[in-house]
């Protein structure tokens, strides 16, 4: 075991946040404090920009009472951001900015918890340490409802937006129901190129209350062939519930959602929205028939109140990780699991290559896709079931939760 360097830390939230990302932080910030060998620990103001501007915020004048209860309270309580920083070979002012604020308060550890555009930012920040011989472990913490990060089995965020889903689903189901004149009913959930979350809307059908067709964005979708599916099982049943991705396209790679590209996020990215009414409208002009679209959008990531007990666990264990891992001397990593499903449950932490993980996105595999392409099959739900498991022991006031407040001290 490396000699653990002695000096303050800096963790930053970066990206969409989701339920337990605070959970995370929390990991993180809790171990730091208790380091004899981190001297202060800082949280950086809207992540990599806060370090940039030199907004820091002085975690160790938190109440710890306070603190403990960013375990269940969702969103960035640091504040978050979706800032790409440059390639250091070709534009190096960020970086040397960053060595700056680094040097200023004497910063040995850095720890960015974020999905793969926040790991390509820890990656690049490692390498320039690194080349100008500033000695600064830097860790990733995993956090995406996304699901896509390479190599970990699952990310923090993800099991509890996918219990939001299933339960949202199986109480519209129960609501899609309650008259004998039919109904069609399209739910769109997030996923730009992923479908994790969107297959999560299966976990509902356990019950017989979950959707009829699943349509995610790793395979093409087709229109025609999506009409005929659902129009059919409309006029069997006359019902018939969807789940869509937000991302799913046509097979010249071109989005559904009417939005398409009109927007993009600070990486470039598209911001989608819209699909679910765009597909209502199409299949109501089709059908004729009463058809509801709906756009579950950000509740997905901050339904705290419906958060999973594994999740919020494994996420403060993840950042609780990330700080032995520094303190061991580890750096240029991320912290992941590896988990077993066999004769029950079991997850554990595993540190991997930040070169791996940045700008990679793990999508959910082919084979757990239907032959129809419009459902995913068992090995998913046997899969992310686990995830899914234990409540939130979250405190309530006057009947409605009681979140984190944080002083937010600035150094």
């Amino acid at each position: 075991m490396n000699t653990p360097l002695k000096g303050a830390c800096i963790f930053g939230q970066s990206g969409g946040p989701s339920s337990v990302i605070n959970a995370s932080a929390y990991g993180v910030i809790k171990t730091a404090l208790d380091s004899e060998y981190i001297t202060k620990v800082y949280g950086a103001n809207h992540g990599i920009k806060g370090v940039l501007e030199d907004r820091l915020l002085v975690m160790d004048e938190e109440d710890p009472k306070e603190l403990e209860r960013l375990l269940y309270t969702p969103s960035s309580a640091l504040g978050s951001c979706r800032y790409k920083i440059a390639d250091p070979d070709v534009d190096d002012t960020d970086y040397k900015r960053i060595l700056e604020i680094f040097q200023k308060y004497d910063v040995r550890y850095f720890f960015y918890n974020g999905g793969n555009d926040s790991m390509d930012t820890c990656n690049k920040i490692s390498k320039y340490m690194a080349k100008v011989g500033y000695d600064c472990r830097v860790i990733g913490v995993p956090k995406t409802i996304d699901n896509d990060l390479f190599g970990t089995d699952h990310c923090p965020g993800f099991a509890s937006a996918a219990k939001y889903i299933a339960t949202s689903i199986m109480e519209v189901y129960r609501d899609c129901h309650v008259y004998d004149t039919g109904m069609i009913t399209i739910i769109e959930c997030m996923g730009r190129h992923a479908g994790w979350l969107t297959a999560a809307a299966e976990l509902a059908n356990l019950s017989g209350e979950g959707p009829d067709f699943v349509y995610v964005p790793e395979v093409d979708f087709d229109m025609d062939q999506f009409l005929a599916d659902v129009t059919a099982r409309y006029e069997q049943n006359k019902n018939c519930m969807v789940a869509v991705s937000e991302g799913i396209h046509y097979a010249d790679g071109s989005f559904v959602s009417e939005a398409k590209t009109s927007a993009t996020d600070g990486f470039g990215h598209a911001q989608l929205g819209g699909l679910a009414a765009h597909l209502a409208a199409v299949v109501k002009e089709k059908t004729g028939a009463k058809v509801r679209g709906i756009e579950l959008s950000l509740l997905q990531r901050c339904a705290a109140h419906c958060a999973s007990g594994t999740d919020i666990q494994e996420s403060f264990a993840s950042g609780k990780a990330a700080v032995e891992a520094a303190l061991a001397g580890e750096t240029d990593k991320m912290v992941g699991f590896v988990c077993t499903r066999e004769n029950g449950y079991h997850c554990e932490t595993k540190l991997f290559e930040l070169s791996k993980v940045a700008n990679f996105e793990q999508k959910l595999p082919l084979e757990w896709i239907n032959d129809a392409h419009n459902g995913v099959t068992k090995e998913f739900v046997d899969y992310c079931l686990p995830l899914i498991q234990g409540e939130t022991p979250m405190v309530k006031e006057n009947g409605l939760p009681r979140f984190c407040h944080l002083k937010k001290v600035f150094a």
